[in-house]
């Protein structure tokens, strides 16, 4: 049953998914920080976290930049997100495939995880995947706005189970990554016992690098919002989450039942006309 739990004879191997200058207001970083994002089908008010300095003072500045104005929500999937904050989705032509562009930096990841997680109209930053991006750094101007799905306590649950699962494979897959020499010679070798042995002695140290930490689970407050008004639990842990929606769910909700194509972009723009800082 082990060995069916990893398969050893896999060779390891190593896009965002996701300035036009103006007046500067000064902005009370002890106070919370309210913005509105004005769109062609209505309007968004979002709250960014001061645990999150980096990220708010970022999307703050760009948004006194103007950086914003005229893109699009260019990445829209119904039950799970609507993305945005592209430069190059500006008058981007129809059918386009958009997600690419930058300002030329990325945040470092700011997790204050467990107390900020995915749920339902969370604010969050899209970011390049992990292969090439291992420290998880946000993207400099792309964002996102869950909506997600309700989940029930067993699919809860069994997602508790399958990210426990993948800590395991991914202890394994760090210590695989060490022996690789070893791997290699045993296969050039046919050596299938050796292999064999190889691979229960990775895995029992595994074991014991997981069974030093706490087990994974959802919190209360998680389990109470994913299963009340939803989420995406699955990007918990991996995506900085920054602020959220105080008022527009509704305009949230809108834009992501709208038509979209192949690429999920919109078939008709949706464009973000100012985010501002309110009084």
């Amino acid at each position: 049953m082990r060995r069916n739990l990893i398969v050893l004879l896999t060779i390891l191997a190593c896009g965002l998914v996701a300035c036009k200058p103006g007046q500067k207001k000064e902005i009370d970083m002890d106070k919370e920080t309210k913005l509105k994002i004005e769109t062609s089908v209505g309007d968004i008010v979002v709250k960014l976290y001061n645990e999150t300095p980096k990220h708010r003072d970022n999307f703050i500045k760009l948004a006194q930049e103007g950086t914003y104005e005229g893109t699009l929500f260019h990445r829209v999937i119904k039950d799970f997100m609507i993305q945005a904050g592209d430069p190059e989705s500006k008058n981007a032509p129809k059918g386009k495939m958009l997600g690419s562009g930058d300002v030329g930096y990325t945040v470092p990841a700011e997790f204050v995880y467990p107390q900020y997680f995915h749920k339902k109209g969370a604010l969050s930053a899209a970011r390049q995947g992990d292969e090439v991006n291992p420290n998880k750094e946000s993207s400099g101007c792309q964002f996102y706005i869950v909506t997600g799905k309700v989940y029930s306590d067993s699919t809860l649950l069994g997602m508790e189970q399958q990210m426990n699962l993948m800590r395991l494979n991914n202890a394994f897959n760090a210590l695989a990554q060490k022996h690789m020499k070893e791997i290699y010679k045993l296969r050039k070798n046919n050596d299938q016992e050796g292999l064999m042995n190889l691979q229960d002695s990775l895995i029992t140290q595994a074991e014991a690098q997981v069974a030093q930490e706490p087990e994974f689970r959802f919190t209360p407050e998680q389990v109470e919002a994913y299963t009340t008004v939803g989420g995406t639990p699955h990007l918990d842990g991996s995506y900085t989450v920054f602020g959220e929606v105080l008022e527009g769910m509704d305009i949230v909700d809108k834009i992501q039942k709208v038509k979209t194509d192949r690429n999920d972009r919109p078939e008709e723009d949706v464009v973000i006309k100012k985010v501002t800082v309110m009084d």
